[in-house]
């Protein structure tokens, strides 16, 4: 992934790296510059990210057979995966040899659209010498039956995958596309067909699969490539990557489908033709009338799988925050953070340290009810000297209406000083996770780099809601430790200290 400050524009990067490039080890010869060249002279000037995918897989083994057996292409729509099928197609009939070459979508009228832009391409003024080698009477126009016959004995057909299980897909070479729509009971049928070929090449070209997809195939492709378990495989992805500051720069700005600077950059990083032929007017409502995950899928080229744990404190930020041991500071505040429901409850504290505070998750639970006496009773413990704890906090918040109330009639049960009690409203507690997230970007918190695994968890996995707090972006994660030291940073930066010899700096 390349770095650059999110001023730069742009239109100044030039293409977008593929986020995953995968090929073969085994190659002593590639052609790829021919194809590229004789592509040019047919009028079809490739981009660089598709002489990328060319070099990837046209490798050639000492035996004279392909060294990638299987191309996998993953990038998102009217990027120029029709483009690249052509330069392959011309590639395969004049300079390989290829007497069969096979191009399916999953749908007939997506098919034809192929069969259309290779006529367009052989038809286009200064292309007769192509025509010369177009049979006469070669080209085949009726629906679901689109072909071209070349002098040379080589034939091109397009087709459609649906209701056509593997009959007739049997060729030298043989392109996919919509691949994340590719069901698994026509892979098999196809590669029972393309067995029995001497070198075939079998190309997958499509965008990350939708929920209502069958993309096992394309994503098996994916993982064995990516994996390293198929030596015969290349492939080339251009996505956004979940995990990157850069997505979560913008992951705010996507939730809420605005526009930014921030959204264009993992545009730009996800589209290799942003530059070139994306009209980021028409990207910008996209944004704006799609869904978050369709966006990802559609645009951003964003695996689902890839999905699962997107976070808005980096995983930098968070590392370089961590520290061995808790430094000198004030006296404590406490935070108690409770689930929706009141079953998962957190205790955080903080103590303010320079411009900024120190922070720990002390404990966390799934048994909020029945852990509420016993914390309380935590509170009410005393000393050596006789002091309860309570008495060394600036302040103890509470956060969230299914326990908070209760714990607090506890502690005021045990004695608790009602002034020390701070039962959070909407507003104090959006302001508390939007200080910690400031923080974390500032450097001016710190937290335990060992011990604190829960907190690790929950960090991995906050992002913002639509209001500005904290919320879980998996189903599994949990976003109360996370919510817990964002209230314990909050009262170590707002409460008013205790006299120096009620508080001593200790957390725990």
């Amino acid at each position: 992934m390349i770095r650059l400050t999110r001023s730069q524009p742009v239109e100044l990067l030039g293409e977008a790296p593929p986020r995953v490039l995968v090929a073969p080890v085994r190659s002593r010869a590639n052609s790829w510059e021919d194809v590229a060249d004789l592509s040019a002279r047919a009028g079809v000037v490739l981009d660089g990210w598709q002489e990328i995918i060319l070099e990837a897989s046209l490798g050639e083994r000492g035996d004279g057979l392909w060294a990638a057996k299987r191309v996998g292409v993953s990038v998102p729509r009217q990027n120029g995966k029709s483009q690249l099928m052509v330069a392959r197609i011309l590639a395969g009939v004049l300079l390989f040899e290829e007497r069969k070459i096979v191009v399916s979508a999953h749908q007939a009228d997506t098919a034809r659209e192929s069969f259309n832009k290779l006529i367009e391409i052989l038809e286009a003024d200064g292309n007769g010498w192509l025509m010369d080698r177009v049979r006469p009477n070669g080209i085949m126009n009726a629906i679901n039956r689109e072909a071209v016959k070349f002098r040379n004995g080589a034939t091109v057909q397009f087709k459609a995958r649906t209701g056509a299980g593997g009959r007739g897909f049997s060729s030298d070479c043989l392109m996919l596309d919509e691949a994340q729509r590719l069901k698994r009971s026509a892979w098999v049928s196809i590669n029972s067909t393309m067995s029995a070929m001497p070198n075939p090449q079998v190309w997958l070209l499509g965008t990350p699969p939708t929920p209502e997809d069958e993309g096992e195939v394309f994503g098996s492709v994916r993982e064995a490539a990516s994996s390293g378990k198929s030596d015969g495989s290349a492939w080339a992805e251009w996505g956004a990557d979940p995990a990157s500051e850069e997505y979560a720069a913008a992951y705010s700005d996507l939730r809420d489908r605005k526009w930014s600077r921030a959204v264009e950059y993992v545009c730009w990083s996800a589209n290799p033709a942003w530059n070139e032929r994306i009209n980021h007017e028409v990207v910008q409502g996209e944004l704006e009338t799609y869904s978050p995950d369709e966006f990802g899928l559609d645009r951003l080229g964003i695996w689902a799988s890839d999905n699962g744990a997107r976070r808005d404190i980096s995983p930098k930020a968070y590392a370089d925050t961590a520290v061995k041991v808790k430094p000198e500071g004030g006296a404590p505040g406490y935070a108690v953070a409770f689930s929706a429901n009141g079953m998962r409850m957190a205790l955080a504290g903080g103590i303010p340290v320079g411009d900024g505070a120190h922070v720990e998750l002390i404990d966390r639970t799934d048994d909020g009810e029945r852990g509420l006496g016993p914390l309380a009773d935590w509170f009410a413990e005393k000393d050596d000297s006789g002091r309860p704890r309570w008495r060394k906090a600036s302040q103890i918040v509470l956060s969230g209406q299914s326990g908070a109330l209760t714990l607090k009639q506890l502690l005021l049960d045990r004695k608790v000083s009602a002034r020390r009690i701070v039962v959070v409203n909407t507003a104090q507690y959006l302001q508390a996770c939007g200080m910690l997230d400031d923080a974390f970007k500032a450097g001016t918190v710190t937290h335990l780099e060992d011990g604190q695994g829960p907190l690790d968890e929950s960090v991995a996995v906050l992002v913002k809601d639509k209001r500005g707090g904290w919320e879980s972006s998996t189903a599994e994660g949990d976003e109360v430790p996370g919510e817990a030291v964002s209230l314990a940073y909050w009262v170590a930066r707002t409460a008013k200290q205790p006299r120096p010899a009620e508080g001593n700096g200790v957390i725990l």
